[in-house]
């Protein structure tokens, strides 16, 4: 048996297992499986259990959770709505902060600051630039208070090494001592006190990480001073100086943490970077509009306009929603969304998008899309979430992670042994020393970063480029994707349909007569074909006659009542649809339009077919070009087309397409799909329509056309602004160029670790008297963060044209 149930009190990633295991303990049930987003369980079981069972497991558990029928608790939130609503807790999160490294999953939270799990800082889930600057000038703050007070530090324990040292002619090296740890205080309790509360809270939780490594390393160094300075007799001869005072290493300690804090610095400057390709969008958004009422101009404010709003552009001006030209003709620079440097000829009747740059010429428009409807609205945000979002490799390097630090640890501890026991004269010096160079140097945080900054800036970079990135997985699975299905119309074509003939089969209707009906039935569709007709017969000055229940039927054509007579218009199957018989002369007929690329529709009125209308589709200056270079990476390419095989033929063989099928309605291109899946194929599917919403869902990578309609922007997980297959050339190159990233960091970060260890804890000296000391390790240790965000940055250079 099994039964679906809703889960409230979930919050996180660390909720749902919690609840899966709670739940798979229940005597009697096979699997339990939870879904977060959903927040429902699927529960299997070899016989029927009661939800009470289930509710009492889960209270025992702490009764942080409940279950519920379906539909039941969101009845019983439904009604408690109108209740007073509680403060939410600030540690469930608004949603205005989260974790980079995503510890607790989706969770949020509402102020800045740490990852209580990890302890990286908490980043803003919209771009928030003045909040960047202010941590960065924090940190900055924080960087010169620590320099102005270790640089003394260091100056006093290097002159150790000078011979005759002029220091002691003024005080002992007691003193000394105690100036060194009256001036590590403000270091260790201000400047870098926050890598201890986050290794505090990395141990409370077992969330090992980083700052684990360095408040072991630097804490023990720190503390190991403090309590030689206070209680020197407990100390064996071996860790003394000559002075009878116990080695301390106030430098040591104080040189890491200011260096670490110099790394997470050179972090925040090179995140910013990162995130330029959105900042780059923020700046193109213009605030300020003219709009025209009752012929005067008012200059508003951007929030101020309204959908029907007519508004003036003046030459030069950024257009300031999206809209369409009701006045005027232009050519508008479009590159900062589409990626193509050419201005693009605008007249009455085109679409402009915010953001974009006037001409030289004077315009009037229509508002259409305001506020966060915008195509640049949704571009930053679409930018936003998919650089929050996480690849499936990252998991990799989240697997290593939990458990490298316990080794790391482990070693370090092996390291003082071995020093202790085996190791020179002051042997304990020499394995304190090693066991924290290993802490130090071992630092995974550049194994955490590898995956995040390679997305950032990729998903920057293909968004500048006009190639719009939904989420990282769909970034790395492109790089797989071996088969590529294209609609026709749309998307190998350019979707502007044009009527080039209206014929007739029957000599009681003109052919006059026939184009009335075919613009009187098209009237109340939206397809692009139908488009083409109304747009024929204004121009023919058709007049429309009256029209009752139209009905669009998906992959055939439109039906309806004109003028009292039942009018069907559509291909071969919607007449088998409207029982209207296609004799074999109209069929040669219609094929030799087909044979040419041409589209043929049939009109049949009271079951009989009177005459047809042919559409050309010109297909894109891109197209060939685009499937070739795909065809060249080892891509098969296969076009689905709901058109018949004539006209899929013509155009398959015009871009050199052996693989194609004809007349296929969205539930076949869709049964396709996954045949392809069951035969090993991953398969990217590239569409516009509504009709190709299900495979674009179904597919491994849906790829949209800008062009398309919202249906199928949103089915996909990557959109082409520009609307060609060029497009697709684009996102597979930028697939490749920041998977290769990805593995250079991970390549770069584990190479670092695995040589880093070793040496720090001593390996070399046996043969070549080497030592690695603390304070180069955390030199080494910081910037291999910052080493693996500049090979992220190397992205913003890379060609994916």
């Amino acid at each position: 048996m099994k039964h679906t149930y809703h889960i409230h009190g979930m919050i996180c990633n660390g909720c749902r297992t919690h609840v899966e295991k709670t739940l798979s303990k229940v005597d009697g049930v096979a699997n339990a499986s939870v879904n977060l987003e959903e927040a429902e369980a699927t529960i299997e079981m070899e016989s029927h259990i009661s939800i009470e069972t289930f509710q009492e497991a889960l209270k025992q558990d702490g009764g942080s959770y409940s279950i519920h029928e379906l539909g039941e608790h969101h009845h019983k939130e439904k009604s408690a709505s109108t209740k007073p609503k509680k403060e939410k807790p600030k540690d469930k999160g608004t949603g205005t902060f989260y974790c980079p490294m995503h510890c607790e999953g989706d969770k949020t939270y509402d102020q800045p600051g740490d990852c209580p799990v990890c302890g990286m800082d908490l980043v803003p889930m919209e771009l928030d630039l003045s909040a960047e600057e202010k941590t960065y000038k924090k940190l900055l703050k924080k960087f010169w208070i620590a320099t102005a007070f270790t640089l003394p530090i260091f100056i006093i324990a290097m002159s150790e090494m000078v011979s005759n040292n002029p220091l002691y002619n003024f005080l002992e090296l007691k003193y000394w001592n105690w100036i060194q740890f009256a001036l590590s205080i403000p270091v260790v309790f201000y400047a870098t006190w926050m890598f201890f509360e986050r290794a505090y809270r990395s141990i409370a939780t077992w969330n090992l990480n980083m700052f684990t490594l360095i408040g072991i390393g630097a804490g023990v160094a720190w503390l190991f001073s403090v309590f030689g300075m206070l209680v020197p007799d407990f100390f064996p001869d071996q860790f003394k100086t000559e002075a009878g005072t116990v080695h301390v290493y106030f430098e040591a300690a104080t040189v890491i943490l200011t260096l670490v804090l110099l790394g997470q610095l050179l972090e925040a400057r090179a995140h910013s970077k990162t995130n330029s390709a959105v900042k780059e969008l923020l700046k193109l958004a213009p605030n300020k509009a003219v709009k025209v009422v009752d012929g005067e101009e008012q200059e508003v404010a951007i929030d101020k306009i309204q959908l029907g709003d007519i508004l003036r552009v003046k030459p030069g001006d950024k257009i300031p929603v999206d809209g369409i030209i009701t006045e005027g003709e232009t050519s508008i620079d479009e590159s900062m969304i589409t990626g193509e440097p050419i201005p693009v000829n605008k007249n009455v009747g085109d679409k402009v998008s915010s953001g974009t740059i006037n001409g030289n010429q004077f315009f009037l428009m229509k508002a259409e899309k305001v506020g966060s409807d915008t195509l640049l609205s949704q571009i930053i945000q679409m930018v936003n979430d998919a650089s929050r979002s996480r690849a499936p490799i990252q998991k990799l390097a989240d697997t290593v992670s939990g458990y490298f630090v316990p080794i790391v640890v482990i070693i370090a501890i092996i390291t003082f042994g071995i020093w202790a026991i085996w190791g020179p004269e002051p042997a304990y010096v020499y394995a304190l020393v090693n066991a924290i160079a290993v802490l130090i140097i071992a630092c995974p945080c550049a194994l955490g970063l590898a995956t995040p900054m390679s997305v950032m800036v990729g998903v920057g970079k293909g968004a500048q480029n006009g190639v719009l990135i939904k989420n990282a997985e769909a970034l790395e699975k492109m790089d797989k994707v071996d088969t590529l299905i294209v609609d026709k119309t749309g998307t190998i074509t350019e979707g502007k349909p044009t009527v080039e003939k209206v014929g007739s089969f029957d000599n009681g209707f003109s052919d006059s007569e026939v184009l009335q009906y075919i613009v009187s039935l098209n009237n109340q569709s939206e397809h692009p074909l139908a488009e083409a007709t109304l747009k024929y017969g204004k121009e023919q000055n058709a007049e429309f006659l009256k029209t009752d229940g139209f009905n669009a039927v998906t992959g055939k054509g439109v039906e309806g009542k004109v003028n009292g007579k039942d009018v069907a218009l559509g291909n071969a199957k919607m007449m088998e649809h409207a029982n209207a018989g296609l004799l074999e002369t109209m069929q040669e007929k219609a094929q030799s339009f087909q044979k040419q690329g041409k589209t043929v529709s049939y009109l049949a009125i009271d079951g009989n077919i009177v005459g047809y209308v042919v559409i050309g589709d010109k297909i894109k200056e891109t197209s060939a070009k685009a499937i070739k270079e795909l065809q060249e990476k080892g891509i098969d390419v296969i076009m689905l087309t709901g058109d018949n095989y004539d006209t899929a033929k013509a155009v398959a063989n015009e871009l050199n397409l052996s693989d194609f099928q004809a007349g296929m309605l969205p539930e076949n291109k869709l049964q396709e799909v996954e045949k392809l899946q069951e035969n090993g194929k991953v398969v990217a599917m590239a569409g516009d329509g509504i009709n190709d919403a299900p495979a674009l869902a179904k597919s491994d990578v849906g790829i949209a056309m800008g062009t398309g309609t919202d249906v199928a922007i949103e089915s996909a997980s990557i959109t082409l602004v520009k609307g060609d297959l060029h497009g697709i050339v684009k996102a597979r190159n930028l697939s490749d160029v920041v998977m290769r990233n990805i593995k250079q960091n991970l390549f770069f970060a584990m190479i670092y670790n695995t040589l880093g260890i070793p040496i720090a804890a001593g390996l070399l000296y046996p043969f070549f008297g080497i030592l690695l000391s603390p304070m180069i390790a955390a030199l080494a240790m910081s910037f291999s963060s910052v080493s693996v965000i500049a090979n992220s940055l190397r992205l913003k250079s890379s060609n994916i044209d």
